[in-house]
């Protein structure tokens, strides 16, 4: 009978992702050796990309993706640091169990508009129709509908997303401002035609058409906000087990 290192070594072949700890000989991650390749070669940022899509990226594409991972780290009291708060509260001396519950709360309210934007972008990208086109005939089909334009739209932020401002400067910078880039500007201003009034692009549909740009999948964008906000989520359960800020609102 296979003892235990042999069948999770046989498991391990079904992954091109890494290689198990009891493969003793040798240590990868995507093909690559992680102790003389990766650890202390490589930044995080560049090991998430590498990690998603098994290729290492350009300096213009970590660029674009740390900015995603940086914008989204922590907005204040928003609704996923307030659970890790009133949950690290209650299990002060389990941090990850704190920093789980807030990460439940990303979805298609918070930050899971991200892969929402990436899709519908994608999906403009595929049809092969002038983006002016385009953009009229899914504003007039999301107007009709009475639909969310996901990546759109901010209670507080008007006229633009300082956020998106300088996500854009970033792309700008990296130049990799293309076309999924200008087609998010341009169904903005079709939005803003057919609706007569203006809804902002948001941060998070900023990050969708960056993502795009540099061919990250759009099936893994909404994990970017889960990585990103882990960070964030980290330090309110810190400050909640100092402070005690969550004790007058669950009293």
């Amino acid at each position: 009978m296979a003892n235990t290192a042999e069948i999770i070594t046989k498991s391990a072949k079904k992954t091109k992702i890494g290689t198990p700890t009891c493969d003793i000989d040798r240590l990868l991650f995507r093909g690559k050796d992680t102790l003389n390749e990766l650890v202390g070669k490589i930044s995080f940022t560049e090991g998430v990309f590498l990690a998603v899509t098994g290729k290492l990226p350009s300096p213009q594409q970590t660029k674009i993706l740390d900015a995603c991972l940086v914008i989204l780290m922590d907005h204040g009291i928003t609704p996923s640091a307030l659970v890790t708060r009133l949950v690290a509260d209650t299990v002060p001396a389990d941090i990850q169990v704190s920093m789980a519950a807030g990460l439940l709360t990303i979805g298609n309210k918070f930050m899971g508009t991200i892969a929402g934007c990436g899709a519908l972008l994608e999906k403009g990208i595929s049809s092969a129709l002038p983006p002016e086109q385009w953009a009229r005939e899914i504003a007039g089909e999301y107007t009709k509908a009475k639909r969310r334009f996901p990546g759109f739209g901010h209670p507080d932020y008007f006229p633009d997303d300082p956020r998106t401002v300088r996500l854009f400067q970033v792309a700008d910078e990296a130049g990799l401002s293309g076309r999924y880039i200008r087609l998010v500007r341009t169904l903005e201003a079709e939005i803003e035609k057919q609706g007569g009034r203006h809804v902002p692009l948001n941060a998070t549909g900023a990050i969708g058409a960056m993502l795009c740009e540099i061919e990250f999948p759009v099936a893994a964008m909404r994990g970017i906000a889960v990585i990103s906000r882990t960070a964030g989520l980290l330090a309110h359960a810190l400050e909640e087990n100092e402070l005690g800020t969550a004790w007058p609102i669950t009293r």
